[in-house]
Formats: structure tokens, C-alpha cells, sequence
């Protein structure tokens, strides 16, 4: 029945123009089967001709939950968990002791210590940024970011050192989910930090708002202070460093080769969003949105479209719940060349997009059988992805298959 109705709404999404060569990967029915798309091919894209045979490896099991994975210069990794702890792991996958000096994270919930980026003059300054749900009393909280030196000690110990602050979303909110976050370099040495609109109704509603830092992306010096160029700098009624607005859950952001961000939010139950997000512009959530609310009711009245709002890249529905996301660029993948690579929660997969002229064309899955939380491309060409079992993480290596 499952692939019955993949098939027929592969045949329905089909046009001129479209090519359609495989259906789509069978995910079942969508949870808003009223709902259409914009345009041709922006949901259910088909898979490729040729799927790319992988293996896997664990190179690291048994670790805390994680949220982050970041390779340094010398091939080892850099990871956060959840709980508050940094940690160093060589390329076998053994794990250092707790970094000294993170500071204290609120850990309720879908909070703590969340992204990794390094400085792009990592080799010469070791400076390293992170991003974490900040307690500020009495249970508020919202997504920080901070700087530090990394100074690497002897094995696999180190210790952050001159840590400040340089980004808080506010206002604070007394909640426990939707923090987002992800951190992105752009290549004029500019970041992109993004961060959730917290969930609940109404403080989501913020995600609207030019004076509240709910469901945005900014964008700020390594510093912290605004670029002169940012789409609101100088205007006293908004927050300056917002680069675009009406985000739901950002969870997987990067700028690609060409160096341009790309972002992919969780939408409700359908409505997982694909982004190239633009300056100024507004995303919609929550008055236009694909899905519905987990209660199956609409969100607000139930649009899709609005003038003046943009529309998604591409939409998943049913969700893939998507964390992490990497373009690649080794050696090892020849086929997957500057495809994105996403990770799902509930899809328990590497989601693979082919996008050409900034829609996709192909998506494919690499099934792990578990929740993947980040996706890296290693020094080496391979694909590592965190993965999540309960509150327990393993690093899992993606080569090609043998033979292949």
C-alpha cells in the first residue's frame, strides 16, 4: 500500500519538464493530503538512477547524547553533548576527558551544549565558537553563543580559555524546546547563528517580530558586533544583527561552495523546510506553513502561501526531523559531489539532495537505524554522522561499499 501511494503521488508531482526516472523514497502518506505545492518539485523529488552503495563503521560508541561534531586540522574530533561537556576524540574514536572551562548550560529538555564551529583562522588562533541553551534565572533561558581558545594540551586534554559571550537571543523565555541552533561561516568571515522560536503558542508568534530573536537567523561579526551591511543594521526598531526572519526550528544550516546559506528547519507534522535564506526576507512561519499542529488541527488558518512570505526550496511531509547538515566535497563520494547531506531524527538516515538551480532533483536515504543529531565530512572523504539512541551517542563512519 505504502509504495501504491508513493507511486501514485510521484505520478501526480510529474510534469513537463519534471524528470521523473524513480519514485520517491517510500515514507508513506503525507499528514496534510490536502495541501499542494507552489511549484513543480518541491516536495517528494524522486530518487537517482543510481543509488550509491555505502558501508559503515563505528568509529566511536557508547559516548554521551551528542549535538555536534567538528574536525579539527590534525583529523581528531571535536564534540559537544548535550549535557554540557566538550570533548576530543583521535580518528579511532577514543575519547578525551571533559574539556575544562564550558560554561554552565540549561540541560532541560531539548537544551545544553549545541553547535561547534571553528574560527576560519582555526590553525593560527585555535579559537573555537559554540552556541548552548544559556540559564538566566529563575528557569529562562534562550540560545548563546560564545568564543574561546582551544589550547590543546598534551593526549587528547584541553582547556577553554578567555571564554565570553558575543550573542544572546532575546528575550529570554521560561520553555525547554526549540533552540535551535547551528553556526555557519560565511567566507567574508561573517556568522550565521540561527535560533528556534520556542514552541509554545503564543511566544511562537515571535518569530514574526523584528524586536524579539525567535525563529530568526542573524548574522554577526566574529566579535559579535553587526555587520554595516546587515539588512536592518541602523534601524532602532528591529534587532540589527537578524539577517532573515519567520523561521520555526533551524536545526541544520551551511553555506555551500558558492558561498551561500542554506538552512533546514523542522516544520510541524509535515512542513520540514529547505531554505536558501535571503536578507530581510520573511519565511512565513507560523502564518503560512505546509503541515498541520501534532494535534492534526491547521496552523493559524491553515495557509501554505501569502504574498510577501517565501516559500521553501522544498518541504518534507511526512518530516525527516532534520539536524546537522554538510555539503560534500571529497573524494570518496565521487557521485555525491556538492550534494547536501542532512541528518534525519526520524528519518534515521543521511538525507541525500541533488540540488541543481537551487531545487532538488533527486533525494535519496542512507538508512543507520537510529536518530542522526550531526553530519560531517571527514579530512579523509568519508561521511561521519552522530547518532542518537536514547541518551547515548555513537559516531558512525560512511565509506563506499566494497566492490562498488
Amino acid at each position: 500500500m505504502r509504495l501504491a501511494i508513493a507511486l501514485a503521488l510521484s505520478a501526480a508531482l510529474a510534469g513537463p519538464g519534471y524528470a521523473q526516472s524513480a519514485p520517491p523514497v517510500e515514507v508513506g502518506p503525507p499528514d496534510a493530503p490536502d495541501q499542494r505545492p507552489a511549484f513543480e518539485g518541491q516536495t517528494r523529488a524522486p530518487q537517482p538512477d543510481n543509488p550509491v552503495p555505502v558501508a559503515t563503521r563505528i568509529v566511536a560508541t557508547g559516548l554521551p547524547k551528542l549535538w555536534a561534531l567538528e574536525f579539527l586540522p590534525d583529523g581528531r574530533m571535536l564534540v559537544t553533548a548535550n549535557s554540557g561537556s566538550m570533548h576530543i576524540l583521535t580518528e579511532n574514536g577514543h575519547v578525551g576527558p571533559m574539556i575544562a572551562g564550558v560554561p554552565s548550560v540549561d540541560s532541560r529538555g531539548q537544551g545544553g551544549l549545541l553547535d561547534l564551529a571553528l574560527d576560519p583562522d582555526f590553525a593560527s588562533n585555535h579559537q573555537i565558537y559554540f552556541s548552548y541553551a544559556e540559564p538566566r534565572g529563575d528557569g529562562v533561558n534562550g540560545t548563546s553563543v560564545a568564543t574561546a581558545t582551544l589550547e590543546l594540551r598534551e593526549g587528547n586534554t584541553a582547556a577553554l580559555k578567555g571564554v565570553r559571550v558575543i550573542f544572546r537571543q532575546k528575550p529570554g523565555y521560561a520553555g525547554t524546546k526549540h533552540f535551535g541552533s547551528r553556526l555557519a561561516f560565511a567566507p567574508d568571515g561573517t556568522l550565521f547563528v540561527t535560533t528556534g522560536e520556542r514552541s509554545d503558542t503564543p511566544i511562537r508568534d515571535s518569530a514574526q517580530a523584528l524586536d524579539a530573536g525567535m525563529g530568526k537567523i542573524f548574522r554577526i561579526n566574529r566579535d559579535g558586533t553587526v555587520p554595516d551591511d546587515n539588512p536592518f543594521a541602523g534601524r532602532e526598531d528591529v534587532q540589527p544583527a537578524i539577517w532573515s526572519y519567520g523561521h520555526r526550528n533551524l536545526q541544520s544550516a551551511l553555506v555551500d561552495a558558492d558561498g551561500r546559506l542554506w538552512t533546514v528547519e523542522h516544520g510541524p507534522r509535515g512542513g520540514d523546510e529547505l531554505n536558501r535564506p535571503q536578507a530581510g526576507l520573511n519565511y512565513g512561519w507560523p502564518v503560512i506553513t505546509y503541515g498541520v499542529d501534532y494535534s492534526g488541527a491547521p496552523i493559524g488558518e491553515g495557509l501554505t502561501q501569502m504574498e510577501g512570505m517565501e516559500q521553501p526550496v522544498y518541504y518534507w511531509d511526512p518530516v525527516i526531523a532534520p539536524s546537522g547538515m554538510a555539503q560534500y566535497e571529497g573524494d570518496q563520494f565521487p557521485q555525491w559531489r556538492g550534494r547536501f547531506l542532512v541528518g534525519g531524527l526520524k528519518a534515521r538516515a543521511v538525507v541525500v539532495l541533488d540540488v541543481k538551480d537551487d531545487k532538488v532533483v533527486t533525494e535519496a536515504w542512507v538508512p543507520l537505524n537510529a536518530r542522526v543529531r550531526d553530519v560531517k565530512v571527514g579530512p579523509d572523504g568519508a561521511v561521519y554522522a552522530v547518532t542518537e539512541t536514547g541518551n547515548s551517542s555513537n559516531i558512525v563512519k560512511l565509506v563506499p561499499r566494497k566492490g562498488s
